[in-house]
């Protein structure tokens, strides 16, 4: 039928890149590999992070998790279902939730001015540690 199909000649191919187009092709670089807390399985890495950031952190995103699925779920609920009541109630329990996680992140974040601002002051006994008056005291005599 096509003299075209036997010889394969004058066929243009698709999606196949030719030698040049290969050698101009820059290589793929390989992504850095990153340190998650569950590399060995058991939560080696979260003790890196201070006790009361972990804390703040967990109880936040529970938070605006429970903010998000309240606040989206309380109006389809009013609307759909016709359940008024139940459907406002969810709603409010949302904001109240957006109200703790906004709660939670202040709170994390005066504790942490405050540590900041002890240690600029030089620690809790008024700027003074140890190694101060140690450095001011007189060598002993000989």
């Amino acid at each position: 039928m096509f003299s075209l199909d036997e010889d394969d000649e004058g066929e243009i191919s698709v999606g196949e890149s030719s030698d040049a187009e290969r050698e101009m092709t820059p290589d793929i670089p390989e992504a850095p590999s990153v340190k998650t807390f569950d590399d060995g399985g058991d939560f080696e890495g979260a003790s890196d992070v201070d006790s009361g950031t972990l804390r703040a952190f967990v109880v936040a995103v529970i938070y605006a998790n429970a903010a998000v699925l309240l606040v989206a779920l309380g109006p389809m609920v009013w609307f759909f279902e016709g359940w008024s009541r139940i459907g406002a109630g969810l709603f409010v329990g949302g904001l109240l939730a957006g109200v703790r996680t906004y709660q939670t992140y202040r709170a994390w974040e005066r504790s942490r001015d405050d540590a900041d601002k002890s240690d600029s002051e030089g620690g809790p006994d008024g700027g003074h540690s140890d190694a101060d008056t140690d450095a001011d005291a007189t060598p002993p005599q000989p």
